[in-house]
């Protein structure tokens, strides 16, 4: 086994060949193993695995799989992992966390989207638990593709869980298990790069993340993790990032992201995480302790305020794809519903309507526009989609024109969720799209529905509330307010805007069941 090969690729590892021996015990050990496995639980690259397998001459195939004939090696020490012990006290956790993971909706590659093992997300729940007292705490996920929220609040049931992400099917799908697994996990839509909800703003004590592997990606949820602590003092982030052995500049690079945010690295757990997937950085990826200081705050101010959007390997959203400018309908203006746009909301071509008051994506959906346009024209980049039903609810105006950078894939499940307050086509030319709002419905529960997202940046239970009381004389506010805990708790301190889509297609027999209680 060990022949010159071999030899002159450990020699060539130097210091870092442990991952090779690691590798080569794995191999000797009697069992066959995948590339992938091995890859895996070496934590190894898969170009160095496969460098290896081709230097091994006596290595065995059965299909996909690999060994070598058993023999004594000796597998190195793996570095200290302060939480594996625990494992086996929680094997009922990881088996239901294998088979929620095995279920999940598939991963997006434009998100960057790789699943972590079922064993790392309650490893994550476990460190938690040793490094920090969770009495009484809140941890907010930012982006939870791996189901951490729901390893969290299954390990530690006190302990107060908020996911906050921009895949409404993953939303879902945790609000659903949750509820099968009678956890609570409050779910949050947001796209990052335009806000956290407002729920979630000084919400936390800790904030863990496992973000996009770039630059951007990296800088910015953890400076949206760093937003959502509420104890400035004390609030840790816990940062899932990992790369090949063979590219440690990408490292660097990340790194000075996280440097420039003021961070203290309290901690890093090598490879700490393990994936389904990513076997370019070895499946794996290291866990870092940040702890803010004094200068974090303003850096994180400073860094959401000139973000940009591509922060993504992959996709229309990559750090390497060319963001296309909206088309231009006319220096004069843009046309909406026969008349001009009187507010452009996103980014436009600087010469187009200069005149014409502009509004960042982040501000619509931060806060209601100071004036009531009749006619507002909204500019939809590549990749972010998901943000456009709530971009037109919460334009106030009679008349939308959308124009996506992309085509819209799904017009029709548009048009339906948003008919309680728009009539939504397309438009005459290009993939443009025209929301006219309509008359509010004459049915009770229709005109409850339509008061709250009319209200997108209020409180959805808040004006649920106070429709519930104008529907019912003589019900009390403290009344109104247990029906809607009681049916909706979901809804508690949420907007429209940032309620999963799930949520909101449900709200209107919620607020009937309200309404039949009442």
């Amino acid at each position: 086994m060990a022949d010159d090969g071999v030899r002159a690729l450990i020699a060539e590892a130097g210091v870092d060949a442990r991952r090779l021996r690691a590798a080569l015990a794995l191999l000797s050990d009697g069992r066959w193993w995948t590339l992938g496995d091995l890859v895996r639980e070496s934590a190894t690259s898969r170009r160095t695995i496969e460098a290896l397998l081709r230097e091994l001459p006596d290595l065995e195939h059965s299909g996909d799989r690999f060994r070598l004939p058993p023999a004594p090696v000796e597998a190195p020490p793996s570095p200290a992992d302060p939480v594996t012990h625990l494992l086996p006290a929680h094997a009922q956790v990881v088996e239901q966390m294998a088979e929620l993971i095995a279920k999940a909706p598939r991963g997006r590659h434009v998100l960057d989207h790789v699943a972590a093992t079922a064993d790392t997300v309650v490893r994550r729940a476990l460190l938690l638990g040793t490094r920090f007292s969770l009495d009484g705490a809140r941890l907010l996920c930012v982006g939870d593709h791996d189901l951490t929220s729901l390893a969290a609040a299954m390990v530690h049931p006190g302990l107060e869980v908020t996911v906050v992400d921009i895949d409404d099917r993953i939303l879902g799908y945790i609000a659903a298990g949750a509820a099968r697994l009678g956890v609570s996990v409050h779910t949050r839509w947001a796209d990052l790069r335009l806000g956290l909800p407002p729920a979630a703003r000084a919400y936390a004590d800790l904030a863990i993340t496992d973000p996009p592997y770039t630059a951007e990606g990296v800088g910015l949820f953890v400076a949206r993790a760093a937003e959502g602590l509420r104890d400035r003092d004390r609030g840790r982030v816990l940062l899932a990032y990992g790369v090949s052995e063979r590219t440690p500049a990408l490292a660097l690079k990340v790194q000075h992201a996280l440097s420039a945010l003021n961070l203290v690295y309290e901690a890093m757990y090598p490879d700490f995480n393990r994936y389904h997937g990513a076997e370019a950085i070895g499946s794996a990826a290291d866990m870092y302790v940040l702890r803010p200081t004094t200068k974090t705050w303003p850096a994180v101010s400073a860094r959401v305020d000139r973000l940009a959007t591509a922060i993504y390997t992959k996709g229309p959203q990559s750090t390497e794809a060319a963001a296309p400018a909206p088309g231009a309908p006319g220096a004069a203006g843009i046309e909406v519903a026969g008349g001009t746009a009187e507010v452009l909301v996103g980014e436009w071509p600087g010469d187009l309507a200069p005149r014409v008051p502009r509004a960042r994506l982040s501000t619509w959906l931060a806060k209601p526009y100071a004036a009531h346009p009749e006619r507002v024209a909204i500019a939809l980049p590549a990749g972010l989609e998901a943000a456009l039903p709530r971009l037109l609810l919460a334009t106030r105006a009679a008349y939308a024109r959308v124009e996506p950078a992309a085509p819209l894939d799904d017009l029709p499940g548009l048009a339906d969720l948003l008919s309680p307050v728009y009539a939504i086509s397309a438009g005459d030319s290009g993939g443009s799209v025209l929301a006219e709002r309509v008359a509010v419905p004459g049915d009770e529960p229709g005109r409850v529905l339509r008061r709250i997202l009319d209200n997108a940046h209020g409180k959805v239970a808040n004006t649920w509330r106070e429709a519930l009381i104008a529907a019912r004389a003589g019900l009390t506010k403290r009344q109104a307010r247990a029906l809607i805990a009681e049916t909706a708790p979901w809804a508690a301190d949420a907007t429209p805007l940032d309620l999963p889509l799930d949520r909101l297609r449900g709200l209107r027999a919620a607020i009937a069941a309200t309404l039949s209680a009442a």
